[in-house]
């Protein structure tokens, strides 16, 4: 019987440390994109929300979570290269984490208002739609951080064609209800049409 996979000789010529060195590079790459990310829509945009007296969508979820808690976070890299003629969306324009609120694992998606004033892009919409489907599989409540321009009018015509769109959202949101899964909205700042 052959067996399956590379032959052990064939890893005799494989170069670790240049292998190694190679990912390092990569991952280092990604940390500095992360950090960019992580900043939304800029210095600018953040202190823009601070003169009004408003928080961040990321200092919202830190500030809502339970204070021993970690954030786990997910689709940090989601609109990464995405729409460049329209400036890539960072994190997609919309904070997804799984938090402790009062002792409670929870899904939290917050609009982050610094990103095109929260405007929803496909991305933006998928992300969404992927909370919903985690809280319905878990049983886990959502909170929803409402800080929405509602769609990038730019690119409606991605965001609302079929039945895996805009509309989906809250055909989700009835679904969770039906299965008794907690949902609850905080209107954070202006929002409109959809982003309401």
């Amino acid at each position: 019987m052959s067996s399956i996979g590379t032959k052990t000789e064939d890893w005799k010529n494989i170069n670790i440390d240049s292998n190694s060195i190679e990912f390092k590079k990569i991952l280092d790459h990604y940390k500095v994109q992360a950090e960019i990310i992580y900043k939304g829509g800029g210095d600018f945009s953040i202190e823009k929300q601070h003169k009004k007296g408003r928080l961040t969508a990321r200092e919202r979820i830190d500030y809502l979570k339970d204070s021993d808690a970690d954030i786990l976070e997910f689709g940090i890299f989601a609109g990464y290269d995405m729409y460049e003629d329209f400036g890539s969306p960072p994190a997609g324009g919309v904070i997804v984490s799984i938090i402790k609120v009062s002792g409670i694992d929870c899904i939290v998606v917050a609009n982050d208002a610094t990103v095109k004033a929260g405007a929803y892009f496909e991305v933006t919409l998928k992300k969404t739609l992927r909370a919903q489907k985690i809280a319905l599989e878990n049983n886990l409540p959502i909170i929803y951080l409402v800080d929405s321009s509602g769609v990038f009018l730019p690119l409606q015509d991605q965001v609302f064609p079929d039945e895996a769109h805009f509309g989906r959202i809250f055909y989700n949101n009835a679904k969770l209800s039906s299965y008794g899964v907690p949902q609850i909205a905080s209107v954070m700042g202006p929002c409109i049409a959809g982003g309401a």
